[in-house]
């Protein structure tokens, strides 16, 4: 019987060892699971994580587009305004260019015709030539209509000529 109860005696130990074995895989095993189960929920989580930046991305480069475009549209329109003003200014400056040429040979005009005043004036008496005379040599309406004159109009721009 002692053989019998040592036996016995070892085959429990041996089913203990073996069943604590078993139990020791389990436990392993169900924590590999898990482990798993919190790995795939992780990697889940940064999948999810990541697609939300990757929207918010594209999220901003629409907008920045968008802002991008307006800005475009605004310096273009700008552009077209400095490019029309620009135009307007040279228009201007050929308009005021030939304005003071204008004034230039009206002031030399009224020099000129004082200055014959004055020399007709002084020299009346010792029989000089009238103002009168005088305009008929350069004809009746040159001081009375300087602007036909032929001489005054060459190379001076007209608004005819000056153009948008």
């Amino acid at each position: 019987m002692a053989s019998s109860s040592g036996a016995s005696s070892g085959s429990t130990t041996m089913l203990r060892n073996s069943s604590s074995e078993e139990d020791l895989q389990q436990v392993m095993d169900q924590r590999k699971r898990k482990r798993m189960l919190s790995n795939r929920e992780s990697a889940r989580r940064s999948r999810v994580k990541k697609q939300k930046h990757l929207d918010d991305l594209m999220g901003q480069l629409g907008q920045l587009s968008k802002e991008n475009n307006e800005i475009l549209k605004r310096m273009n329109v700008t552009s077209q305004l400095y490019m029309n003003i620009e135009a307007e200014n040279s228009i201007l400056r050929a308009q005021m260019a030939e304005l003071s040429h204008r004034l230039n040979s009206l002031n030399e005009i009224i020099e000129y015709v004082n200055f014959c005043s004055g020399t007709f004036e002084r020299h009346e008496d010792a029989a000089a030539p009238t103002a009168s005379a005088f305009g008929h040599q350069l004809g009746d309406d040159f001081f009375m209509n300087p602007w036909n004159n032929a001489d005054f109009h060459l190379n001076q721009p007209t608004m005819d000529m000056i153009m948008y």
